[in-house]
């Protein structure tokens, strides 16, 4: 704690010593620019008109222009670089380092899927940027690639004016990504309660929390903590507007002290920047903010040397994007608020391929997360490319062995949060179930039947039968909530084949792909 004490009242000093000592202006303009969920799509795609949309290029440009327009900026991300694109398959850490170091960025929350390489690769990736990366409620002592490594907070300063920025990341991250048993999440409502008295204590009285924890956790955080000023989140890809849409842009709520809290979030893979206009009185209190997520399109300018830096990048994931696989008669439908509450066809085929895969090893049923889907493919020929954009996480499958009723508290989990369209919702093989959605969690799951291999003939599960499940590396070790197949699972054995892999496998030998949705997952009320 000593150390951010001796930091905070470092750069107070500074700033006291350049203003001459004198207070700071009657009234402080700032502009945030900010972005959250990019998951390393840096190449633009395209909208439902085919027009280009998102990119690094087209977003080095409009950073550009308002900074040289605009005299107080800051670049903030609300995290989630990582993961989700070809880029990243490819460069890793080093290509989101490198990209965020061109664009500028000031400070980045940490997401929960910066943790999916594990510790070591966000180690890499700290070492390699040149801008603050923040959580004040991960605490990483204990780790020896990331003791000491994570910052809490920063300070910035503007003419007389002094900005603190802190970190939160979601305590989800425990159990939706690999920080390993030694990395410890924090409840946010505490830390930030915590960094926010002792950035005051030394005087900072604009404070901005760059949150990785999801839009409704945003309102209810400032809801909860006095002295937050401003917080520009992430993690639930919200879309806001400033002329409809499911909130304003920005939202106004309040503190528990009556006091005007700011709340802003950017959607998803950098389609727009958020563009956040603040007026703060001399107390420190926003007065006035305004501003709207501006759209990435065509029309803007791609800067040349982002393209140029880019560009080693997309000849080696175009390498891997040209490589065929099959082909699929039908449009697979990877969508992501679809896979994780319903049953879908591009659900239903990846876990086919795997229980294929495993079949030889005894597995007669396969999970599959929907969070871990993360793209849909269209009818016709199948790449390798887009089966790495489907599946980028580099799972493993990896087989357990569970009592019938452990399999159902798996399955329990899987629709526990449906409502929420989190991750955990499952994709099936092998298997039917019907679940009440509307029941309490843990009491939704009503019928569960296995199939008879070879026969088509379904019949339910017995509490006490075992077994052999198919599912990938990071359920078995409990990701996701799924507790129950880390605790209970027997005879684990990772197979070391890669997800992506079995599924290519599956497509080129089931080409064409035919694939449906099979009524493996029904939505229903209780039986009366």
């Amino acid at each position: 704690m000593n150390w951010k004490l001796l930091l905070v009242g470092a750069a107070i000093a500074a700033l006291l010593w350049a203003a001459g000592w004198r207070t700071s202006e009657p009234e402080f303009e700032l502009t945030i620019l900010h972005t959250n969920d990019v998951h390393s799509h840096y190449v633009a795609a395209t909208d439902s008109g085919g027009a280009p949309q998102g990119g690094a290029a087209r977003l080095a440009t409009m950073i550009r222009q308002v900074r040289r327009d605009v005299p107080h900026v800051l670049l903030l991300d609300a995290g989630d670089q990582f993961q989700g694109s070809l880029l990243f398959t490819v460069g890793g850490p080093h290509v989101v380092a490198e990209v965020m170091n061109s664009l500028g960025y000031d400070a980045m929350a940490i997401g929960n899927h910066e943790f999916d390489l594990g510790p070591v690769g966000l180690a890499a990736f700290l070492d390699e940027v040149e801008f603050s990366v923040l959580s004040a409620n991960t605490d990483a002592s204990a780790n020896t690639s990331l003791a000491g490594a994570i910052q809490p907070f920063d300070v910035f300063l503007f003419g007389r004016d002094i900005v603190g920025v802190f970190g939160l990341t979601t305590v989800t991250t425990s159990t939706a990504s690999s920080p390993g048993s030694d990395i410890v999440f924090e409840p946010v409502a505490r830390r930030a309660r915590t960094i926010v008295e002792m950035l005051e204590r030394q005087g900072v009285n604009k404070i901005i929390a760059v949150t990785h924890i999801g839009y409704a956790e945003d309102l209810r955080l400032a809801t909860v903590v006095d002295g937050i000023d401003v917080i520009v989140g992430g993690h639930s890809h919200t879309e806001l507007s400033s002329s409809g849409g499911v909130a304003p842009y920005p939202t106004w709520t309040t503190s528990p002290q009556g006091d005007p809290v700011v709340v802003v979030t950017d959607g998803e893979w950098g389609k727009t920047l958020g563009c956040l206009d603040l007026v703060f009185d001399a107390a420190g209190r926003v007065i006035r903010a305004e501003g709207q997520p501006m759209p990435v399109g065509g029309s803007v300018a791609e800067d040349p040397a982002m393209v140029t830096l880019l560009e080693p990048y997309v000849a080696e994931a175009s390498a891997l994007l040209g490589q065929p696989v099959g082909a699929s008669e039908y449009d697979l439908d990877g969508d992501r608020a679809r896979v994780r509450t319903l049953e879908t066809n591009l659900g239903n085929v990846i876990a086919d391929a795997m229980l294929r895969k495993a079949s030889g090893l005894g597995a007669r049923v396969a999970l599959m997360n929907g969070g871990g889907i993360r793209a849909s493919i269209p009818a016709g020929p199948v790449t390798m490319g887009q089966i790495l954009e489907v599946l980028p996480f580099a799972n493993e499958i990896t087989t357990v062995r569970l009592t019938g009723r452990a399999l159902m508290a798996a399955l329990e989990n899987g629709v526990s949060q449906v409502e929420a369209g989190a991750g955990r919702f499952l994709q099936i093989s092998g298997m039917r179930i019907a679940y009440d959605p509307a029941a309490p969690v843990g009491k939704r799951l009503k019928r569960v039947e296995l199939l008879e291999s070879g026969t088509g003939v379904y019949r339910a599960l017995g509490a006490e039968e075992e077994v052999v499940v198919a599912t990938n590396d990071f359920l078995a070790g409990g990701g996701d909530g799924f507790a129950t197949l880390a605790a209970e699972g027997t005879e684990r054995y990772d197979t070391g084949w890669l997800l992506s892999d079995a599924l290519a496998e599956y497509v080129r030998e089931s080409s064409p792909l035919r694939a449906d949705v099979e009524g493996r997952i029904q939505a229903a009320k209780s039986d009366k």
